[in-house]
């Protein structure tokens, strides 16, 4: 087989594979989502055990100077301290939207994630917008604004997590750094913080790890690896096939979420509802559309 194909294909396994874990999430939370822990304390205890299992692969890979590079780098050490912000941010409004019943508006944000990183290339490296995009975004704000006006406010799940992400992304842009290192970086900066407030919430006596079952336990301890193994994932996709086709499949994710949300979940959506997530629908649609006319063929 030509080595060109054969790495093509596996990126596309490891695209899938990656955007196929996040799309499963909300039944990889689900153990725990009636154990009477917060999102607090999940986000807590999924930091810790994500800068475990990432030390543990930085280590086993020898990047370990990678790392200390960031960390002799004032300027790239500034940007992934913003950087764990947002996606702590992001990590804190999915959890409690999972926790909450709210994994339609959860999927939303990451169908509108990719429009929001339209807006930004546009606003912050000066990005020519393509027609279609010019129109996605339009056709995205219509069905947030469809969303907003009955229900008297904005989706503010939906766009905490596509804002959030955004801002990732940009940031990570802006730090040239491989995805496992920057990942156990930015688990490190906020480990401290984790570890803090569960010593606070064990010695106020709401600490409620201990009185998980086994398999909520395991949930929890393994959120390391979920968290990791995807990112490793998207970096080897990343390597071996265009980014038009990854933009295709990041669909898959969201995708997946809004199934579960309105099928094993049973969340309501109504005809109004409905009508304004079309209207997203719509805009991506109109994405990806520009975005096939404009990949040139492999």
């Amino acid at each position: 087989m030509d080595r060109s194909a054969d790495e093509y294909r596996q990126g596309v396994v490891c695209a899938l594979g990656c955007y196929l874990i996040w799309g499963l999430f909300p039944l990889y939370w689900f153990p725990i989502t009636d154990s009477g822990i917060g999102a607090d304390q999940i986000l807590a205890q999924r930091i810790c055990w994500s800068a475990v299992f990432a030390v543990l692969v930085l280590l086993w890979k020898q990047q370990g100077g990678a790392l200390r590079r960031v960390l002799c780098d004032f300027k790239l050490l500034t940007t992934f301290i913003f950087s764990s912000l947002a996606i702590t941010l992001n990590w804190l409004v999915y959890l409690w939207a999972i926790t909450h019943n709210h994994i339609l508006d959860a999927s939303l944000g990451y169908f509108i994630s990719p429009l929001v990183n339209v807006v930004f290339g546009r606003i912050f490296f000066g990005e020519t917008l393509n027609r279609y995009q010019r129109f996605s975004v339009l056709a995205a704000l219509t069905g947030i604004l469809w969303l907003a006006l009955p229900a008297g406010h904005l989706p503010w799940v939906s766009l905490l997590l596509a804002g959030s992400f955004g801002v990732y992304g940009l940031l990570r842009k802006l730090a040239p750094v491989d995805a496992l290192t920057g990942m156990t970086l930015e688990a490190l900066l906020m480990l401290p913080f984790a570890l803090v407030y569960l010593g606070y919430a064990a010695l106020q006596g709401t600490l409620v790890f201990a009185q998980l079952s086994g398999l909520q336990m395991s949930v929890l301890i393994g959120s390391g690896v979920v968290t990791v193994v995807p990112l490793l994932l998207f970096a080897a996709a990343a390597k071996w096939i265009s980014m038009g086709d990854l933009g295709m499949v990041q669909y898959l994710g969201p995708s997946l979420q809004f199934g579960l949300g309105l099928t094993l979940f049973g969340e309501a959506f109504s005809l109004q509802k409905f009508t304004g997530y079309a209207w997203v629908w719509l805009g991506v649609a109109l994405y990806i559309w520009g975005a096939v006319r404009d990949t040139p063929k492999r």
